[in-house]
């Protein structure tokens, strides 16, 4: 296997926990100190299969356990000669949400963890150097979700869902599952969030 010499960065979290805004805030700042960075976003929703998964989100659709794995996991997939080549460029890729999100939300519906970590392996999906998981209540989910649009997906406007979620989240945070994780409390303000991210990137990156 070839030599790797970038890092793959993973953000994680329910519904609000500040991703997206932080990933694109990380994206800025190691743009500053001229660092190579690529961002990833998942899902995809500029793709087919990110479109695709829009549409079951919004209840155009519904699939069994097995095919929404299979969707987001091949969304992923799509990526993982792009992610090898990045990293061999010594680039930094910064990823809103990952496969890490399938071990949550498909696990919890029914997919068995054992089987998702063996697609894994088998399509060799490259594995994160760390997960940045932004931690915060299904109260303050919900509390940000409104706050930021009104046509909430399933996901989003499902409170009960999100704290078993958010459950599922801190089995794989405990047994270190698919990649070393860091927690960061995703409950203070968007700075102080990214200060706190930044200052652990000191020992990371």
């Amino acid at each position: 296997m070839s030599k790797r010499s970038g890092k793959f960065i993973v953000f994680e979290g329910i519904e609000g926990a500040g991703a997206e805004t932080q990933a694109n805030l990380l994206m800025d700042f190691l743009k500053k100190n001229k660092k190579k960075v690529q961002k990833l976003e998942y899902p995809d929703y500029k793709g087919p299969i990110g479109r695709l998964i829009h549409q079951f989100l919004h209840q155009r659709y519904d699939f069994s356990p097995e095919s929404q794995f299979l969707l987001y996991f091949t969304d992923f997939l799509k990526d993982r000669e792009k992610i090898k080549q990045w990293l061999k460029e010594d680039r930094i890729i910064i990823s809103d949400r990952y496969f890490s999100s399938a071990l949550a939300y498909q696990v919890l519906r029914g997919f068995s963890i054992k089987k998702a970590l063996k697609m894994a392996r088998i399509f060799e999906i490259p594995k994160p150097d760390f997960i940045l998981y932004l931690r915060v209540s299904p109260e303050t989910s919900m509390k940000r979700k409104l706050k930021e649009k009104k046509n909430l997906d399933r996901n989003e406007r499902d409170e009960n869902l999100l704290g078993r979620v958010l459950v599922a989240y801190e089995k794989l945070i405990k047994k270190k599952v698919f990649s070393k994780w860091i927690v960061i409390n995703g409950e203070k303000s968007k700075r102080e969030v990214s200060r706190d991210i930044t200052r652990h990137l000191n020992y990371e990156i």
